[in-house]
């Protein structure tokens, strides 16, 4: 069986190879291709879509940097989950991330508040210790499953506007956009730590569960740093991916945790 894709004088491979990524995504969101389900070879790929080896590849390869299938030496992909991957690449909230994967976003706010700011958000946005902040923590959902619990400290010149807005309304940073807080670009770092009473709590785990924690710092097109945020996942509910090449090596930074 053939599978017309969408072709014209301009279709490049690149534009080839992302339909079938595309077509292939939709087999495993639909269950026709379920976990653990083999993945047609390249050899299948190139007759069902009448491309090129090398296309067949690209579309593989762009699976498997979603973390939607594994592949082994000497064996065919192999469906994994479907895991839905945030890239990089650009920056998007957690709200407009999982709007654009096909998810329903959600949010329980537990606290909205003006307090001094803790030595680590101070350390990350330059602050003095007796300087006052908001912070807001922040239970998030995607189809109303718990997956990441959300500890954000914003400078007061931005926060301010978070008291005149209803936090489980939506996305935050459209909300602080809107009134021209210039959140322009972030710092991510990532580790693991164990789920605190808190964590365990609301993500509805155990207590000591292993979390991703993704640390980011949002900064203003002139470099000032405005938010400081300390986001803890649920394994297995979201992955992050990165790309980049030999040309470009500024993308991933690999760091020692702090003494």
């Amino acid at each position: 069986m053939q599978t017309s894709l969408t072709a014209g004088s301009s279709t490049s491979a690149d534009a080839l190879h992302a339909q079938i990524a595309d077509a292939l995504r939709e087999r495993i969101a639909t269950g026709a291709l379920p976990r653990g389900a083999s993945l047609p070879s390249e050899a299948e790929l190139c007759k069902e879509f009448q491309v090129s080896r090398g296309t067949a590849r690209q579309a593989i390869a762009a699976l498997r940097a979603e973390g939607l299938i594994m592949v082994s030496r000497g064996k065919p992909p192999r469906v994994v989950g479907t895991v839905p991957s945030q890239e990089l690449s650009t920056f998007l909230s957690f709200s407009e991330w999982a709007k654009s994967s096909g998810r329903t976003p959600g949010q329980r706010t537990l606290e909205t508040a003006r307090r001094l700011v803790s030595p680590a958000a101070a350390a990350a946005l330059g602050l003095d210790q007796e300087e006052a902040v908001v912070e807001v923590l922040r239970l998030r959902t995607l189809d109303e499953v718990p997956v990441m619990v959300e500890r954000t400290t914003f400078i007061m010149e931005a926060g301010r506007h978070l008291f005149n807005f209803d936090p489980d309304s939506g996305s935050i940073f459209a909300y602080l956009s809107s009134q021209g807080v210039d959140l322009h670009a972030a710092r991510h770092t990532f580790d693991a730590l164990n789920a605190d009473s808190t964590d365990a709590k609301l993500l509805e785990v155990e207590e000591g569960t292993a979390l991703l924690r993704e640390t980011r710092v949002t900064f203003s097109a002139d470099g000032v740093p405005l938010e400081y945020s300390e986001d803890r996942y649920l394994p297995g509910s979201v992955t992050f991916t990165v790309e980049n090449t030999m040309q470009n090596r500024t993308a991933v930074v690999r760091a020692l945790p702090q003494p």
